[in-house]
């Protein structure tokens, strides 16, 4: 599995009213004091990860929401609860929604939501929008309408990148692309799957990647947009500001009405500059990014074509020490403390 493997429309209207900002009120002045400006209260936005096991926790562990000792090990590095729990199950021809149903009911007991990834993997998306897979997608949705709770569904995500299958850069015609979502779309909307919210996720933009809007399949389409972006470090080493910024005022521009995820992100340690990273990244969000109201950290320690990649939170002390002081902020909704769309 790749470092990058990884709620319907009633359900995002919820979340969009939910994470509306309010504002305070203005301080009393006398008559001669300049009438200071009225303070800005963000409301919490959720935050969570991808949580590995074996490679961060030892080879008895296995990954989140399966094994609950490695849930557990990284909320209490992290000091707080998740709200939302990132993970992946097969497509639907391959395993149904229901196979995985105790995950999905573990997940809600804890009080969290949940982002779950799901990909075409090397399937024809010419023939999912030409309806060969219909059964099992529509049998997927009725039970996902059956289980009856909200979740994300982060569908062919980082589909502008060259390293999916799925993707432009592997041969896929955005045509294809955007027409095998939207028949998925239509399906889980006739079985009445509204508890399902669609996360259009792509890549942060890079040199040489298509434009959002040739792959956007239209705001009918599309409950959640969502970005995913690392820092590798060493001569391609930024801030997480430098990394979301271009990409973020993309996705403004292409869906204004849209609430923003980080789906996946993280940084290496660079020479010690990890928890300094951390540390600015959190702050960055309700300063810069007000309109993200998810936020994904990828924790794995992964191994890729010879390089081992330190994502995860645990890679030095004072890496920890930072996304713990963080994420204590108030702004990062715990599970159970905030209310579930």
């Amino acid at each position: 599995m790749s470092r990058r493997c990884k709620p319907c429309t009633g359900v995002a209207v919820a979340v969009a009213l939910f994470f509306s900002l309010a504002s305070g009120a203005a301080a009393r002045t006398d008559g001669a004091a300049a009438k200071p400006k009225p303070r800005v209260h963000r409301a919490p936005i959720y935050w969570g990860a991808y949580m590995e096991g074996p490679s961060t926790y030892g080879g008895s562990y296995r990954n989140a929401p399966w094994d609950e000792n490695t849930w557990r090990a990284f909320e209490r590095t992290a000091g707080k609860r998740v709200s939302i729990v990132h993970w992946g199950v097969p497509p639907p021809w391959e395993a149904s929604f229901n196979r995985q149903l105790a995950q999905h009911r573990r997940i809600l007991q804890a009080g969290a939501l949940e982002v779950l990834d799901v990909a075409s993997g090397t399937v024809s998306l010419h023939n999912i929008a030409a309806g060969n897979y219909d059964g099992f997608i529509t049998d997927w949705a009725r039970q996902a309408r059956a289980f009856g709770h909200p979740l994300f569904l982060r569908w062919d995500w980082e589909m502008n990148g060259t390293w999916f299958p799925w993707a432009t850069g592997a041969g896929v015609s955005a045509a294809d692309y955007v027409a095998a979502w939207r028949h998925m779309h239509d399906l889980f909307v006739q079985a009445g799957a509204t508890n399902v919210s669609w996360v259009w996720c792509p890549n942060v933009l890079f040199n040489g990647s298509p434009s959002y809007d040739t792959l956007y399949p239209g705001d009918a389409y599309v409950d959640w947009t969502c970005l995913d972006g690392y820092n590798k470090g060493g001569p391609y080493s930024t801030t997480f500001v430098n990394l979301f910024a271009a990409s973020y005022r993309a996705l403004l521009k292409l869906a204004p009405t849209k609430p923003i995820m980080i789906g996946e992100t993280a940084s290496v340690e660079d020479s010690g500059k990890k928890a300094a990273w951390i540390s600015a990244a959190l702050k960055a969000l309700p300063a810069k990014f007000p309109r993200i109201k998810a936020f994904l950290w990828f924790n794995w320690q992964i191994t890729e074509g010879g390089t081992t990649w330190q994502w995860q939170i645990e890679s030095s002390p004072a890496a920890a020490a930072a996304f713990h002081d963080g994420i204590a902020s108030r702004y990062f909704a715990a599970a159970g403390v905030v209310r579930l769309p």
